[in-house]
């Protein structure tokens, strides 16, 4: 069973139509496409866990390959987050399949534009993307008490949505 990525209309129109499937279904995150300093973001939220993967400074070959660009930052994110190797295999076997649709849940939009909010408070503070840890803005997002997943944080959610898979 494939990873469904529910994209925004943004992020949907820069993503070649080949990896798009309405009808795939799956363990699902979503997507939106940001912009900060003028490039070109993508924010990747598990719907389950809120947990967040921030990938920034696309070009347009990165958006032809974004399965690959996705399952490689969620390789790292997870080794900094010091998940066991096996929740990370996990993981990751559970992303070798990725197909993209039209996002459907407004309530984990609306968690990621708070997340959204605090990506640019980090990156205002470092003095710009090009000087973010990208470490530690990761470590932060994933440990910020959000409403829909009942002011837990996201870190701990996926490592109990791993133990139940």
């Amino acid at each position: 069973m494939p990873t469904l990525i529910k994209c925004t209309q943004k992020l949907l129109a820069e993503i070649p139509s080949n990896l798009v499937d309405p009808s795939a279904s799956g363990d699902s995150w979503h997507a939106n496409l940001l912009r900060i300093e003028r490039r070109k973001c993508v924010l990747f939220t598990h719907d389950a866990t809120l947990y967040s993967v921030f990938v920034p400074g696309l070009k347009k070959p990165n958006f032809e390959g974004v399965d690959e660009v996705f399952s490689q930052r969620l390789f790292k994110v997870l080794l900094w987050d010091e998940f066991s190797q096996t929740q990370i295999e996990q993981m990751l076997d559970s992303c070798r399949r990725i197909r993209f649709t039209r996002s459907n849940n407004r309530s984990v939009l609306g968690s990621m534009n708070d997340i959204r909010f605090q990506i640019e408070v980090h990156v205002a503070h470092d003095g710009g993307l090009a000087n973010v840890d990208l470490v530690y803005l990761h470590h932060r997002l994933n440990r910020i008490p959000l409403s829909a997943v009942n002011y837990r944080y996201a870190v701990d959610g996926l490592a109990k949505h791993l133990a139940r898979m």
